[in-house]
């Protein structure tokens, strides 16, 4: 049975801000240079969580319902788990998605301290890349909680450091 061109649409993802938080910024670099600092693990360490935390990455592997496993450390040798989650879609240069609601073993998760589910957008502007992390959850409480628990700090500080690698 063939899709009309109707239900092969994909649903509103709208911005709700009552349940979703949002980080934008202009980097001034390419979209593949942000795409490779997204996907290589070697690049993912250097910047997606706030220095002096030392990030491991163990499971990305890049395609809808693939593992995405990192886990953190604060002194470099005993590591704790950071983000276990599952990629739900991958555009290459373009668009990430991925969700902690389901562990990378495909079991439902209840994740501290919220479930979100996480999409990366990435578009040509006139000074460099427009990027977008939209972090959506649950209900208003999950929302509030993050943003509570220093969400704009503490993505931003990663936002900047991400933009300081691809930049330089």
């Amino acid at each position: 049975m063939a899709l009309s061109s109707d239900s092969a649409r994909e649903p509103d993802r709208a911005i709700d801000p009552d349940r979703d938080l949002l980080i934008e910024r202009v980097i001034r670099a390419p979209r593949e240079a942000i795409w490779e600092a997204w996907t290589n693990p070697a690049q993912l360490v250097q910047w997606w969580i706030p220095k002096p935390l030392v990030l491991r990455v163990d499971a990305l592997d890049l395609r809808p319902g693939g593992a995405f496993v990192t886990r953190m450390s604060e002194d470099g040798q005993t590591f704790v788990p950071h983000v276990d989650a599952v990629f739900l879609r991958i555009e290459e240069n373009d668009r990430l998605v991925f969700t902690n609601a389901v562990d990378s073993t495909w079991h439902p998760a209840l994740p501290a301290p919220v479930a979100m589910t996480t999409e990366i957008i990435l578009g040509d502007g006139e000074a460099g890349t427009d990027y977008r992390a939209i972090v959506r959850h649950a209900d208003p409480q999950q929302r509030a909680a993050h943003e509570e628990l220093g969400f704009f700090e503490g993505w931003g500080t990663v936002t900047e450091a991400l933009a300081r690698l691809v930049e330089d």
